[in-house]
């Protein structure tokens, strides 16, 4: 799979660059906007969280405190949604260039994670450009976030992989996935703190895994 990978590398590299050209076809600003994008996203959840409606984390000080701890939580989630969310209907969508085709299919996979990846690294630099304007010190194990990006992505191209073979066959699945993801995303402590959990109740089941 690898080496089919390594032979179509200026394929899959080729069609990450056209997703974005047509993306941004007709644009000013053209590939910019992967930054500026999550940068206005990042922005307003500072402004609305920490100014508007005053929200604040326990245990941590500072005014800008759950705007960085949400926008940390979001990096990651919002690349898991949209590789599992893109995942569902890449065998539908792409199903006649897979019949008349002749390629690895692993290369269809291929260029939707690192399109995924591109945009996840235009938030991530939004996130921390927002760090740094807000006063919120920047550490070694960021450097980590990269490799953590990677892997989460790897978990999500193969659950989203699963998924979009069974959306072939049962169409249930594309309606029933994007319930789940939402679920998904308020049973992961990414806009609450773990430690505001009622004992007995659902602790073991949310706050275990982030653990």
């Amino acid at each position: 799979m690898l080496a089919a990978l390594w032979r179509f590398r200026f394929f899959v590299l080729t069609s990450i660059v056209n997703d974005f050209r047509v993306r941004f076809s007709r644009s000013i600003l053209g590939g910019l906007w992967t930054i500026l994008n999550p940068l206005a996203m990042v922005a307003i959840y500072a402004v609305v969280l920490s100014k508007v409606l005053q929200a604040r984390i326990g245990g941590v000080e500072g005014e800008y405190a759950f705007a960085v701890y949400l926008t940390a939580g979001l990096l990651c989630w919002n690349l898991f949604n949209q590789i599992v969310s893109r995942a569902l209907t890449l065998f539908i969508s792409h199903g006649n260039l897979i019949k008349k085709a002749a390629f690895p299919r692993t290369v269809l996979p291929a260029v939707l994670s690192g399109t995924c990846l591109v945009d996840s690294l235009g938030l991530m630099l939004a996130t921390v450009a927002v760090y740094a304007i807000v006063g919120h010190s920047l550490s070694m194990s960021m450097l980590l976030v990269p490799l953590l990006l990677l892997l989460v992505a790897g978990f999500a191209i193969g659950l989203g992989l699963f998924v979009g073979v069974l959306n072939v066959f049962m169409r249930d699945i594309g309606q029933i996935v994007p319930i789940v993801l939402q679920l998904g995303f308020w049973f992961t402590p990414i806009v609450y703190p773990p430690n505001i959990i009622p004992e007995r109740s659902w602790e073991r089941l949310l706050v275990a895994p982030a653990r």
